[in-house]
């Protein structure tokens, strides 16, 4: 559902060696390249399987924070070089850029942990660094490896050379003649990307990233891998599992999206559950009118909301000298602040709307940093990369022509309902314009015992898919957090029962003997 968490929460967001028989001409020529290792005993990928891992420092020069950052936590850089095409391994290769945190606990050493942030096209290089915070001592027991998917971060690039960052979460307008420009843009950007990039996005996908996954794996020397994704990552390590069985050690999902809840329009379905953070948020800051001035009620704030939202369908908001904020593109502002319930993500959405509020009332108004980075982003083609990878990835894995009036009649249905949230949840996106998806979307049909993680009141992966995901898989285990409006938990709520539970997991390899439950 951007690359970082923030942009990570507008998702809501299966790979392949292993084919199933839905697949298509692709994955059967993958399977029949499978098939040759047992026939003939000749690895088509061996060359790959087999490489040497050149471990080196992570700093690209004196300006990169991020490489000196991973350096002076002692966190190792490399290059995995993988095939473009795992249909034809002989042609085209590409790099994924890896991190590795080692194993200090030799004596208890698990193996690797592989993280992802999400996204999709969520850059994961950071997490060994980070993630090993949360876990503590059990961090010592395994390599923590990070990955930047193929195409995002320190990867083979990727850039569609949009001049916005706001291509998958834009709302459709006040009318008909809003939403036909909204049908302009995604066309455009549809075609923009296609001339940059047309030979590779067929490859860009999910299934190709677990595939990419399985050979980082088989680099290491290892027989399996033990995994840590959020959101979308969630969706990847489902499909891994899928497409390697028996290749996964200990698993953790957090914030869990199930196959079927992933598709190119990222929000539709959590429309409600959106509009419900949003009130909750409203009577937070109606709580504290002293501080911020929204409205003295719940009413009140959602009042000034309604006010923003209306000046913005009318005339775009001028937010310092280099903004112009308008219908398409503010509600994802709000809708982009209500993925937490913690007071400083609150408070940080209601500066924004307090500036909103003033640039509403055509006054002049300058951005804070926060809010001056999510625009950059957002309107300039600052986010052009990262919305280009996050595109390219759902559109190829689920693009499907659903027709341009229908779309129009979802955002019509929704929007007396869920006025902000549904013409941003159904609207038109660059897929309706993309090629069809070389592989069909997987299907699960396995089970795996993984720590399922998941929040009641979760706005971007619902709570009901964590549930169907714990059906999906009845040796899973699902870790619920009563009655957080939160998307993220381990090492992200600040929780200790989730922290606690999710760490005895990963020292001991054991999932509860029932579904346990953390409050809020």
């Amino acid at each position: 559902m951007a690359a970082s968490r923030h942009i990570r929460a507008f998702t809501a967001c299966a790979a392949l060696l292993a084919v199933t028989a839905t697949a298509t001409t692709t994955a059967t020529a993958t399977a029949t390249a499978s098939a040759t290792v047992t026939a003939t005993g000749r690895d088509p990928l061996a060359r790959f399987h087999d490489q040497h891992v050149d471990w080196h420092a992570c700093a690209l020069g004196p300006d990169d924070e991020l490489g000196q950052a991973l350096d002076a936590a002692g966190v190792d850089c490399a290059d995995i070089t993988v095939p473009l095409n795992y249909a034809d391994p002989d042609g085209r290769a590409i790099t994924v850029a890896i991190s590795r945190l080692k194993a200090t606990d030799t004596a208890h050493r698990v193996g690797p942990l592989l993280l992802n942030d999400g996204g999709p096209a969520g850059p994961s290089l950071h997490m060994p660094m980070t993630k090993s915070e949360v876990m503590g001592k059990v961090a010592h027991r395994y390599d923590l490896i990070g990955m930047d998917p193929r195409f995002v971060g320190r990867s083979t690039p990727l850039d569609c050379g949009w001049d916005l960052g706001s291509a998958l979460v834009r709302s459709a307008g006040a009318d008909l003649a809003a939403y036909h420009g909204e049908v302009a843009v995604a066309r455009e950007l549809a075609e923009r990307c296609e001339r940059a990039h047309g030979d590779v996005l067929p490859y860009v996908t999910t299934r190709n990233t677990a595939r990419d996954m399985d050979v980082i794996r088989a680099a290491l020397g290892e027989d399996t891998l033990s995994y840590l994704g959020y959101s979308y990552g969630s969706y990847l390590g489902e499909v891994y599992t899928q497409l390697f069985p028996g290749r996964t050690d200990r698993m953790v999902l957090d914030s869990v999206n199930p196959p079927e809840r992933y598709n190119q329009t990222l929000l539709r379905g959590a429309e409600a559950a959106n509009e419900a953070a949003l009130r909750a948020w409203a009577s937070w800051a109606a709580a504290r009118h002293g501080t911020y001035r929204l409205g003295t009620t719940r009413g009140e704030v959602l009042a000034t909301v309604r006010h923003i939202l209306r000046a913005a369908a009318q005339a775009p908001l001028r937010i310092g000298k280099a903004y112009l904020l308008d219908e398409h593109v503010l509600p994802s502002v709000f809708v982009g602040g209500l993925g937490s319930d913690l007071d400083e993500r609150r408070a940080d959405l209601a500066r924004t709307v307090r500036l909103l509020e003033r640039a509403a009332d055509r006054k002049p108004v300058e951005p804070s940093g926060t809010l001056a980075q999510q625009l950059e982003f957002l309107l300039t083609g600052a986010g052009s990369a990262p919305a280009g990878q996050m595109t390219a990835i759902i559109c190829g894995d689920v693009a499907e022509r659903r027709g341009i009036g229908s779309y129009w009649r979802a955002i019509e249905k929704s929007r007396e309902q869920f006025p902000l949230a549904g013409p941003l949840a159904n609207n038109i996106t660059p897929c309706e314009f993309w090629d069809p998806p070389v592989e069909t979307p997987t299907v699960l049909d396995n089970d795996a015992p993984a720590l399922l993680v998941a929040a009641t009141g979760d706005p971007r992966t619902l709570y009901t898919g964590a549930e169907a995901m714990r059906e999906q898989w009845p040796s899973s285990r699902l870790l619920t957090v009563e009655g957080a409006r939160q998307h993220g938990l381990y090492g992200e709520y600040g929780n200790a029962c989730v922290d606690e539970r999710v760490n005895t997991y990963l020292r001991t390899g054991r999932l509860p003997a029932h579904d346990p439950t953390c409050a809020a």
